[in-house]
């Protein structure tokens, strides 16, 4: 059997390409989407130099029909999807009651309305063949809400509804749904924030410090194991003891 395929959302960001990387590491054959070809493509060619080879298909994931094509197109490349990393995400942070309505919008569409767009096209292959690995990557505020982040919270909690619901409609067909909630992860947007925030952010995490992609990505490829056949509509915590749930 020829090695698997692997489709990251956003794979050129710092999570995405953490994953890219620890998926290819586990020998399966990897796609991401872009929307900036230049950005891509120079992200590219650095996995290259790395040694890794990773495909690219251009596509808009809040958008049903290029999410569409985008998968189409890497199914053109390697074959198809049968594990899907939903990672696309963004933030558009304010008070609610000064939120604007293409601040909501777009974090909805982006974050949420993305995992119907990039899932649909590929569930009815994975029932076909019996066999899929769907990941949605949440977050640790989809769980436990942030000041300013009503749009954001909003979208990654509702992804774990996503997946419990997909969760129970496929398990018999041998495809598992999972969601992975990362916390505070040393991230370029995270690094962004100004050093005294986040030393208080590390503060109140009971390691001490920010996560590292690497670490997320260790739990998906855990995830898409055909040993974890028996795990399915669950939530990972990896938040470093930032905040605990049972």
């Amino acid at each position: 059997m020829s090695a698997r395929v692997a489709l990251v959302t956003g794979g050129t960001g710092g999570i995405g390409t953490a994953i890219v990387r620890r998926l290819a590491d586990s020998g399966y054959r990897v796609a991401t989407n872009y929307r900036n070809e230049d950005k891509a493509r120079a992200w590219q060619a650095q996995l290259r130099a790395d040694g890794y080879e990773v495909a690219l298909a251009a596509g808009d994931v809040t958008d049903h029909v290029a999410a569409e094509a985008m998968v189409r197109e890497i199914e053109g490349q390697l074959g198809p999807v049968d594990i899907l990393i939903n990672n696309a995400g963004i933030t558009r942070d304010g008070t609610f009651h000064k939120m604007k309505p293409d601040q909501w919008q777009d974090v909805i569409n982006t974050n949420l309305n993305s995992i119907y767009n990039v899932t649909r096209p590929v569930i009815e292959g994975m029932r076909e063949r019996k066999w899929g690995r769907i990941i949605q990557i949440s977050s640790i505020n989809g769980l436990k809400g942030q000041y300013g982040q009503a749009n954001y919270a909003a979208a990654k909690a509702g992804m774990h509804g996503f997946t419990i619901s997909l969760a129970r409609e496929n398990a018999k067909l041998g495809i598992t749904v999972n969601t992975v909630s990362p916390g505070y992860v040393a991230t370029d947007m995270v690094m962004a924030v100004p050093e005294d925030v986040r030393a208080k952010i590390a503060a109140d995490i009971p390691t001490g410090r920010l996560g590292r992609p690497e670490e997320i990505a260790y739990a998906v490829n855990f995830l898409v194991a055909d040993e974890a056949a028996w795990i399915t509509g669950s939530n990972l915590d990896i938040n470093g003891g930032h905040h605990m749930g049972w």
